[in-house]
């Protein structure tokens, strides 16, 4: 009994201003073609049950193209699955926020794909003897979400009479988007993995978090262990698509831009792949710069340097380039004639500048001396924090500058690109 599970397609995304020569946007021309190799290796592995875990467009009014996109490619995994079950519930980008408003989703019930984005559902199939309990984002204040629903928030249940039991839902567990994600990434109430250990599950989809993670979990009275994961997303459509490579390559040993894809999951044996998707659109993080003391003419040859290096991996690519401690006059005295045929080369070019720390007067009116940055200041905030016995404070302080580090690669990434 083999089941696909994928998530986060975000179809309908678009970013920057290229536009195809039919007028599509570029990116949700990129996400689309993505999204259809997934859905072609998904029909090759000719699964029994295929679960899509929400988010399968990017907001709820998606644009024509990306409804067309969706159809077509669904409509074509019936036709090589006609007797699979195929289950899909709407995320937090596919829920409309009023009740008297439709949704988008329930265009794919005509394709016999059973839809749930208004209450928890359960879809029983007697003939795989398997239930299935899907629980699709639910809106804070909206009737059928919170404690108003039928099933009261965040209590999950098996169906006893059936051999196997899966759980599906589009929500956040405590504990694993990062403390630092952007308001857009973080849900309202995140669900505590000790909700999901109560009932013995055969396996639980996650989506919602676009990076391929399972979440360990114990059934409650067994100890067995359940199967427990997010597919991540197809394509690189999350606020800070530099987290998401980061936290690939470091947690999934993922290389650099290629850790999407989906599960593939076997109820019987436990038999557990995942199956990378190449992205349509390569991303390119180049090695950041050290701008310390450097003049406008040698940091426009640092960064000559660096692109040069990347060679013609930055052609057709989303680059990013940071460049730390630089000063504003250097800023606006750089060369931006070689940047802009960088950025003819790239789909997309960002020059991620990055202020240096400032310098002030000692207070008695002696030489300047260096001012406390951001991460000093929490550094030794930290270090007299009182603690319980038995924790580290080095790693406290470790992972406090680490949480900190990441946050501002977050707000940096929404900065505009610098110009000339």
């Amino acid at each position: 009994m083999r089941l696909v599970h994928l998530s986060d397609l975000h179809l309908g995304f678009r970013q920057f201003q290229r536009q195809t020569p039919t007028g599509v946007n570029q990116r949700e021309a990129d996400v689309a073609a993505t999204c259809a190799r997934a859905i072609a290796q998904v029909m090759a592995i000719k699964p029994d049950i295929v679960l899509v875990g929400g988010d399968v467009f990017h907001q709820v009014r998606p644009p024509n193209s990306a409804i067309l996109d969706a159809f077509r490619m669904f409509a074509q995994l019936r036709a090589a699955l006609p007797n699979a079950l195929i289950v899909m519930i709407a995320g937090n980008h596919d829920v409309p926020r009023t009740t008297d408003a439709g949704c988008i989703l329930q265009l794919f019930a005509e394709l016999d794909v059973r839809v749930v984005f208004r209450g928890t559902e359960r879809i029983d199939d007697a003939l795989r003897d398997v239930s299935v309990l899907a629980v699709p984002y639910a809106p804070p204040g909206l009737p059928g979400s919170g404690e108003a629903s039928a099933m009261p928030s965040h209590a999950f249940h098996v169906d006893a009479r059936r051999k196997y039991n899966v759980l599906l839902l589009h929500d956040e567990v405590r504990g694993v988007v990062p403390t630092a994600a952007q308001p857009g990434d973080r849900l309202y109430t995140p669900i505590d993995p000790v909700d999901l250990e109560r009932e013995p599950w055969s396996y639980v989809g996650l989506g919602h978090y676009h990076v391929y993670r399972r979440i360990e979990l114990q059934h409650a009275a067994t100890k067995r262990s359940i199967p427990c994961y997010y597919s991540g997303s197809l394509d690189y459509t999350s606020t800070n698509p530099w987290a998401d490579v980061r936290e690939e390559v470091q947690r999934n040993g993922a290389s650099a831009g290629q850790g999407k894809g989906f599960i593939e999951h076997n109820l019987e044996t436990g038999e557990h792949t995942f199956h990378p998707v190449t992205v349509s659109r390569r991303l390119l993080d180049l090695p950041a710069i050290d701008a310390s003391d450097c003049s406008a003419a040698e940091l426009d040859e640092r960064i000559a340097a660096t692109l040069a290096r990347a060679g013609g991996a930055l052609d057709d690519a989303i680059v990013r380039l940071v460049v730390r401690d630089v000063s504003r006059h250097v800023v606006r005295t750089l060369d931006y004639a070689p940047l802009r045929e960088v950025r003819k080369r790239t789909m997309h070019f960002h020059l991620d500048t990055r202020k240096p720390e400032v310098l002030e007067s000692g207070a008695t009116g002696g030489a300047p001396s260096r001012r406390a940055t951001l991460r000093d200041r929490l550094a030794a905030r930290l270090q007299l924090r009182p603690l319980a016995p038995g924790l580290d404070r080095d790693r406290l302080v470790q992972l406090g500058l680490a949480y900190l580090t990441r946050a501002e690669e977050a707000a940096a990434a929404a900065l505009p690109v610098a110009e000339a």
